[in-house]
């Protein structure tokens, strides 16, 4: 009997949930691993995955993005946060100047390095991205005890059809340091834009372009 997962947006109150999956699914990472270190061996390395998802769970309440979930009952198995096209300036100016406040605890937990290596990652992704209205999936994870069993293929399909009903967006841009994603993604119909490289880490970009009607 196939199991069936809710797919919900997530709200402020799951902020603890979606910090200890994500942490989980992103420890063994190329991009977390090259930036902060292993979190299994090392507790600096470990607390600083944990303030650095936080950030990324609080940021997309300020900005203009979204953050779903898969649940299985009430267990939460995975989730994606998902940038959307069509934020006004002023939104941004706003969410930009209040997400000042909750760039402080990075400034304790992490060198100014992998703060200054991290901007020029967002950096480097975001201008491979095409330059037209789209969605942007800035993370996406499972949890490890969970993988292999549809959850992640479900959050991919649920963010590709929020996509095509969006009459503002025409793609969805993502990047990956895992070789073994690309081939992933291109079974749901994204192509590789581009490979570039972040220190001496490959990041393949690549872009779902929507079937316009």
């Amino acid at each position: 009997m196939r199991t069936s997962y809710r797919v919900s947006k997530l709200t402020k109150s799951d902020k603890s949930i979606f910090v200890s999956l994500m942490s989980e699914a992103f420890a063994r990472d190329p991009l977390f691993l090259h930036l902060f270190g292993d979190p299994e061996l090392d507790s600096k390395a470990r607390n600083s995955v944990t303030a650095f998802v936080s950030f990324m769970f609080d940021k997309s309440f300020l900005l203009h993005e979204e953050v779903w979930g898969s649940f299985e009952n009430e267990k939460l198995l995975g989730a994606y946060i998902v940038e959307k096209p069509h934020a006004s300036k002023l939104q941004n100016m706003i969410g930009g100047l209040l997400l000042i406040g909750r760039l402080i605890p990075l400034f304790f937990l992490m060198s100014g390095k992998t703060l200054s290596r991290l901007n020029s990652y967002m950096r480097i992704t975001r201008s491979a991205a095409p330059p037209l209205p789209h969605h942007y999936l800035i993370m996406i994870g499972v949890k490890p005890d969970a993988q292999g069993k549809g959850i992640g293929k479900s959050l991919l399909q649920h963010l590709l059809n929020t996509t095509d009903a969006d009459k503002k967006s025409q793609g969805v841009a993502l990047d990956t340091e895992n070789i073994q994603n690309v081939n992933l993604y291109r079974r749901f119909g994204f192509t590789l834009s581009s490979e570039t490289r972040f220190d001496n880490l490959p990041v393949y970009c690549m872009f779902y372009q929507k079937e316009l009607h």
